[in-house]
């Protein structure tokens, strides 16, 4: 099969293989392993299919997705229960919303959008942090751990450019 031909949209592959992807680099980037003294980076994975789905199918099947690998983050990382589940699908909810506007975007606006996204996920999860303890998270971990996650973006675009003319509904 060519490498331009889309790919079928079949929910498994589209929504589960990602899915499956993001908690387990979740599962290894969390592993308590240290290298010449620092920590690995623990970027938000599940924040990749967040924006991918939201731009290459309407469905009422990502939020549930998203909800699943947020309360998984939320069990893995210790945090308090919705936090990531809500982060999540604040970074969904606008690029859904928004969706046909970033059609056809280049690789860098592409980029930009994402980081926004990612940006608006980690402002709803400070605030939440800051309501649920009372004190605001570090800026500088939140900082890196942002970084490190709107690097991920390339991740994001090959999901999109594989999947985005698989919907003969939306040609």
């Amino acid at each position: 099969m060519p490498a331009n031909v889309a790919r079928q949209l079949n929910p498994i592959r589209w929504l589960g293989g990602p899915f499956l992807l993001c908690a387990l680099a979740s599962l290894i980037l969390a592993a308590p392993i240290r290298v010449y003294g620092l920590q690995l980076p623990e970027p938000v994975f599940g924040l990749v299919p967040a924006f991918a789905w939201a731009m290459i199918r309407p469905s009422v099947l990502p939020p549930f997705a998203l909800l699943l690998l947020g309360f998984y983050c939320d069990w893995l990382w210790g945090t308090p229960t919705g936090l990531w589940p809500a982060c999540l699908l604040a970074a969904y909810a606008p690029v859904l919303m928004l969706r046909n506007v970033l059609a056809g975007q280049s690789f860098i606006a592409m980029w930009i959008w994402y980081a926004c996204a990612c940006a608006l996920a980690f402002a709803v999860g400070m605030y939440l942090l800051t309501l649920d303890s009372g004190a605001v998270p570090s800026l500088v971990a939140v900082g890196w751990q942002f970084l490190v996650t709107a690097a991920l973006y390339p991740l994001a675009h090959s999901l999109i450019e594989r999947y985005e003319d698989a919907d003969v509904r939306f040609r």
